[in-house]
């Protein structure tokens, strides 16, 4: 079947490729299965040399990886080449981890070591919002431990992780990673494959929930990073001339499609006019358009889906009573376009409040108490990321220990570092990406007890 990708800024068609088949995925896991065998087989040195050579590859493509990602998800150029950058430090970095043997004990009676061995094949699925780093993320890790990798990217976004796996797969050797496209009548046969021994997801928590029991007959590894609904608390002790700038941008960073977006504000009363003025105030700054002409900082919504249900969110915050601020389009757009948009005293049960946003909206909620408040921001089901806003004291060690998401930021938010690991808590996830705790999940452990 032929797939239509649609430049988001344009509605147009980008580029037509074909769809995978359960055969296609048969034979990529094959060929996946036959080049573990070689790449496993070689030493740590060979394999951190050739990610370093990917990494240099990946730089050399970088105006055209940042191209292909403006056209076909839609962010600013400046974005994308932010990400492409992002993806050749991460390379970098996964390429220079060490697996040497862990020694538990070496005594009179016995040498105990840990060590740690591949999996097999990988299969990654990956969403469509940061369609090159997020590969790289599930990618490189696997690599580097000696694994192949079979990925699966968003069916609205293919075309860059399709070039990214030709780079790849050119610098170290053929077929290490293979590549199919489709929806879940591709992804479900991948996952399942009995030759796969692992499985990377980043998307929503009930497709993560979905592939969970797929993969739990064979006992399969699985590592998933999923929703979120991040809280951030601002103090009433903070300085709103240091904090605007930083919450807008961890709200509304790719136009507020990332997981660990600031999704939710709470902020005390006292600071709360201020606050909300000086964030309507850089929205109304934002230059919104199509990603490829100079000057725009602010895309479009990446699918239709996407943009009609972020719209529905606004109109029922509307009707709730809420005040909805956002600036006039630009005349002349024809894309999936909202302005950023602040959302004043909404409701604490609305829509936009209680789920997921994922776009450009962000519902700014005074409070008077801040142990009331906790009580708001912790979410039953969800717990990725949180942070807290404010001048060192006492109420902001509380916040800290209180807040049950996976990374906690002080005046930060959606921060993510190639050496720290990441990973939600409830239904925002199982396991960890990044740092050594994110490689040895690509790994199995093997314990050597040599008796003296």
């Amino acid at each position: 079947m032929v797939l239509d990708i649609i430049n988001p800024a344009t509605k147009q068609v980008y580029k037509s490729i074909q769809t995978s088949t359960v055969d296609d995925v048969n034979d990529s896991v094959e060929k996946a299965k036959v080049a573990f065998k070689q790449w496993s087989a070689k030493s740590h040195e060979e394999r951190t040399a050739a990610l370093h050579n990917v990494a240099n590859a990946i730089e050399a493509a970088a105006p055209e990886l940042a191209e292909i990602i403006t056209a076909e998800q839609g962010k600013p150029l400046f974005l994308a080449q932010f990400e492409v950058g992002g993806a050749v430090g991460w390379t970098h970095y996964n390429a220079d981890l060490k697996l040497d043997p862990e020694v538990l004990e070496d005594s009179d009676e016995r040498r105990v070591e840990v060590h740690r061995m591949p999996v097999g094949v990988v299969a990654s699925i990956t969403p469509w919002n940061w369609p090159l780093m997020i590969a790289i993320w599930h990618i490189m890790p696997a690599l580097r431990a000696g694994n192949s990798v079979v990925i699966k990217p968003s069916s609205l976004t293919p075309i860059n992780t399709l070039r990214l796996v030709d780079i790849i797969n050119e610098h170290t050797m053929p077929n290490l990673v293979q590549c199919v496209i489709g929806e879940k009548e591709v992804g479900e046969p991948l996952v399942s494959h009995p030759d796969v021994k692992k499985v990377v997801f980043t998307g929503s928590t009930p497709v993560g929930k979905r592939i969970a029991s797929l993969v739990a007959g064979d006992l399969k590894k699985v590592t998933l990073e999923l929703g979120g609904n991040d809280a951030g608390i601002v103090l009433e002790n903070a300085n709103v001339d240091k904090i605007a700038e930083k919450i807008f941008m961890t709200s509304f960073v790719n136009m507020g499609q990332t997981c660990a977006c600031l999704k939710r504000l709470y902020v005390h009363r006292s600071k709360y006019e201020a606050l909300c003025d000086a964030l309507v105030k850089i929205a109304a700054a934002q230059v919104v358009g199509n990603g490829m002409k100079e000057g725009v900082t602010f895309g479009p919504v990446q699918n239709v889906n996407q943009y009609e249900k972020v719209k529905a969110m606004i109109a029922d915050a509307r009707e709730s009573g809420a005040e909805v601020i956002a600036a006039e389009l630009p005349s002349g757009l024809d894309g999936y376009f909202i302005a950023p948009t602040i959302i004043k005293n909404p409701q604490h049960n609305i829509d936009v409040v209680c789920h997921e946003q994922f776009g450009p909206v962000l519902p700014v909620i005074p409070y008077d108490d801040l142990n009331d408040v906790m009580s708001k921001a912790i979410h039953e089901e969800f717990a990725l990321g949180g942070s807290v806003w404010g001048e060192p004291c006492d109420e902001l060690d509380w916040v800290v220990s209180q807040l049950d998401s996976g990374t906690v930021w002080v005046n930060n938010h959606a921060e993510v570092l190639p050496h720290v690991p990441f990973g939600g808590n409830k239904s925002s996830g199982l396991g960890v990406e990044f740092g050594m705790e994110g490689l040895l999940e690509n790994t199995v452990r093997k314990v050597v007890n040599r008796a003296k």
